[in-house]
């Protein structure tokens, strides 16, 4: 395999040479089961404006999986910043000062939630699944009680235009999923704090003792996962015009799934930006090109499964 990979002059990262090995693999077959439709620029459009969505609920739980952590609570919070927003913008629908004020609440309201979650993990010492396990279970009851569980609908057409306008075809969702993408790659590779969060991952204790002021920092990142998680709010509001206790639960799980396929270590330490677009890119095609042909979508979560399983045996076996 080794030999192959070298062969074709991958790149010398193995977790993103196996992620393009099975990318070209999966596009081969589209191509010989689906010939041209696969690749038409209907398909193309549609898997880029599915992929932003998953791919910041990805970014959101990666970077706190980058420090040994989790975050259980990003689909709730994501409603619970839909909700807010929505709640402000339907008072006065046209208002552009209205629709300036929910983002920024919105915005707030991502902030607290990160700065509650990295309070309890950093400071009162609650492990990160608990911490946001528990928050996540707090946030959907606030959420159903403030909501009642109905549906806020009727936005403006200056946000439905983010999640369903382009620019020069390309989807505005894809080109904010780009830019949070390269500004979190930013924080990761070339700033004090992106090597404190490997240096965390790595040893958390030894980085205390070295110097690093580990409790800020991972206060910092799980304000970073709820920003990323207020993004992806605006995103599903102006797709689906609406924003509801429940949307998205589906993602929670998808999203452990594309970090750990993207080579981000559940242990901490190791992962990079690259590799979850990557993983993303396998996921869409996959999902896309079953859809085409008319497989079940519960099959092809089976598959998505067994394609994390052959990857994780593949590491194992390398290791």
């Amino acid at each position: 395999m080794d030999a192959l990979m070298n062969t074709l002059k991958l790149p010398t990262d193995r977790n993103i040479r196996y992620l393009l090995m099975i990318l070209a693999a999966i596009m081969a077959l589209m191509a010989f089961s689906l010939g041209g439709t696969f690749f038409s620029l209907t398909n193309l459009q549609s898997m880029s404006s599915q992929l932003p969505l998953l791919g910041i609920f990805a970014l959101a739980m990666a970077v706190c999986m980058l420090t040994g952590g989790i975050n259980l609570s990003i689909i709730a919070t994501t409603n619970a910043c839909s909700l807010v927003m929505a709640s402000i913008i339907t008072l006065a629908p046209d208002s552009s000062l209205m629709l300036m004020a929910a983002l920024a609440a919105g915005l707030v309201t991502a902030v607290i939630v990160g700065l509650a979650n990295g309070f309890l993990i950093a400071y009162i010492g609650v492990s990160p699944i608990l911490a946001t396990l528990g928050m996540m279970t707090f946030i959907n009851g606030l959420n159903v009680l403030v909501s009642g569980g109905s549906v806020i609908s009727g936005f403006p057409d200056a946000l439905l235009l983010l999640g369903n306008g382009d620019i020069l075809g390309v989807p505005m969702p894809l080109i904010f999923f780009a830019l949070f993408a390269i500004g979190l790659w930013v924080i990761l590779e070339h700033t004090p704090l992106g090597r404190a969060i490997y240096l965390i991952g790595s040893n958390e204790k030894a980085s205390r003792f070295s110097g690093i002021n580990t409790q800020k920092s991972l206060v910092y990142v799980y304000i970073i996962s709820s920003i990323l998680c207020w993004l992806a709010a605006i995103i599903m509001m102006a797709k689906f015009n609406s924003a509801k206790a429940g949307y998205g639960e589906s993602y929670l799980l998808v999203a452990i799934l594309a970090s750990v396929l993207g080579g981000i270590n559940p242990d901490g330490g190791f992962g990079r930006i690259i590799g979850i677009f990557l993983a993303l890119l396998v996921l869409q095609a996959l999902e896309s090109g079953l859809n085409l042909l008319g497989v079940s979508s519960y099959l092809t979560m089976a598959l998505w499964g067994g394609i994390l399983i052959v990857f994780i045996a593949l590491q194992k076996y390398k290791s």
